[in-house]
Formats: C-alpha cells, structure tokens, sequence
C-alpha cells in the first residue's frame, strides 16, 4: 500500500538567489547581514552594496545554526567563505546568537535602512509584518528611524497567524491571498484578534456552510484592520511600503490599502530580506568609515 504524502500546508518554500550581474565579488566590499527572526532567517551578502547572494529559511530550534545553515546557502556556488567576508551584523531576535558576527543592531534600525534600499528613499512610513509581531515605521530620507510603534501581544496578524489558518483549511499558504478574493463579496471580519479564537471561529464558520474562501476573506480583512490600527496610532506618511513574508500576502496587502486609502510601493526585491539587507549595508557604512578614519591618520 502506497503511503500518503503528508501536506504541510503552512511551509513556505524556502529559497536561495545569486546576483547573475555579479559573476566576479572579488575586489569587492563583502559584508553580510543574518536576520534571525522567529519564523524566519534571512542571510543578505551584498558586494560594494549591492546584492550578491541570499537566503531565506524557516528558524529551526537552534538560533545558531539557523544563522550558519542561511549564511552557507547563502554562499553556495559563489566561491565565498566567511573569510571572504569583510563584516557582519546580527539582527531580528535572535540576533545575539550569530556566532560569526562581528556585531549586532536591533531590527528596527535595519529594518528601516533594508526598507529604504528596496522601496527608494522617498519611503516613510513602513510595515513590517513578521512571523511573531508587526512594527510601524517611519524613517527619513537616508532610512534612519523617526519613530516606531510595534505590537507583539499576539501572533494574529502575523505570518504564524497565517501558517494556522492555512493549516487549518488545508490550503498552501502561498495561495490563501489569491483564494481571499474568489468570494461574491467581502464578508465581515473575523470577530476575535486571537489566533487560537480566531482558529476556533474559522472552525464553526466552515460548519456553518461558509466557503474556504470566504473564511480567508474575512481572516485577511481581520488581519488587515488589526495592523491598520497600529499604522493610524504611530500615522501615516507616504510613501508606504510593507516588508516581511504578509508583504507576498496580496490578500492582506489590498485590503491594507483599501482601509488606509493609499497604495503601497512596489518593491525591488523581495520584502523578506529588508533586515538582512539592511544589516549588511550597515556593516558597509562602519567599514567605509573606519577605513576613511585610518586613511586620514596615516597621512
């Protein structure tokens, strides 16, 4: 008897990119950045600044290694080492546990300067919508943070919220945004903000007779109106952007703008390395003016 393929309909396909313009980093500045998220890790390599090589890859149970298995696919096929690599900055949650950095910044910070790199400095208002919390920012010109808002209460809202939905439903997390939107239209929102009561509702609305659909529906719209909530009390100013793994949600992200009245940025890369990114072009900037400092004293 043929054994049944068990669907982990929450996976998110994990994924790994070579800059195909860069066939050479040698003579390059290498600095990375690893973003240690709760669901999450991300390892951004960037070359004079630009993008070289990165992954993307669920947290296992062990931060250090997570941090090591990314920068390692990362670094395949490149030719690189971490020898190679001039300096690294650790971010996202667990960023202390990066045994290879060389040091470490809070992910607002980076956050707020990979948003900048993706979206253009015109950007002014982000959205970070991560595994376990969402963060409001607002940044300058050069991606500095002006201020912040997060919420960290509860995971609905966030991409684990979305990883028990799919589970619960049976569908591909990847498709539960497309799916949000095949409804004759928009019923209301899930009533409650709590994943485990929003779980137990999205159960007695599927008994209730309601579509798979039309359940995504309204959990997406419940999603949308809870980090809306947290964009109108920190406010807003465009340009706005969102970043995170919620940012590939098209589900969330429309209804996100049709509540707010605005359009997001389109990104230029993927919105799951914004803390990564970030990092490594911080790593850049220490190592450019340290450089500049020794220069100046050497003459």
């Amino acid at each position: 008897m043929a054994e049944i393929e068990k669907v982990e309909y929450w996976r998110w396909k994990e994924s790994n990119w070579k800059n195909p313009d860069i066939p050479d980093w040698r003579g390059s500045l290498i600095t990375a950045g690893i973003d240690i998220g709760s669901t999450s890790t991300q390892a951004v390599i960037m070359a004079d600044g630009i993008p070289y090589a990165y992954s993307n890859m669920r947290t296992g149970s062990n931060s250090p290694d997570s941090a090591i298995n990314a920068i390692n696919w990362a670094m395949k096929d490149t030719g690189l080492t971490l020898e190679d690599i001039t300096y690294t900055i650790g971010t996202g949650y667990g960023r202390v546990n990066v045994p290879f950095s060389n040091k470490t910044v809070t992910e607002i910070t980076c956050h707020s300067r990979g948003a900048n790199f993706i979206y253009g400095p015109s950007i002014r208002t982000i959205l970070d919508m991560g595994g376990q919390d969402c963060k409001a920012i607002h940044c300058d010109e050069n991606g500095a943070v002006t201020s912040f808002m997060m919420n960290d209460k509860c995971a609905a809202g966030t991409g684990r919220g979305m990883e028990v939905i799919a589970n619960l439903l049976a569908v591909r997390v990847e498709d539960i945004g497309k799916m949000s939107f095949e409804i004759d239209e928009e019923p209301p929102p899930v009533s409650s903000t709590c994943v485990i009561f929003a779980k137990s509702e999205a159960t007695k609305l599927m008994r209730a007779g309601w579509t798979k659909e039309k359940v995504l529906a309204a959990y997406c719209h419940a999603m949308a109106l809870r980090v809306v909530r947290l964009l109108e009390r920190n406010g807003m100013e465009l340009d706005f952007a969102i970043t995170g793994g919620i940012a590939k949600n098209i589900g969330v992200v429309k209804r996100i703008e049709r509540l707010m009245g605005v359009t997001a940025l389109e990104p230029k890369w993927d919105t799951q390395i914004a803390g990564a990114a970030g990092a490594a072009l911080i790593a850049k900037d220490l190592v450019e003016r340290k450089r500049a400092k020794e220069a100046v004293a050497a003459k």
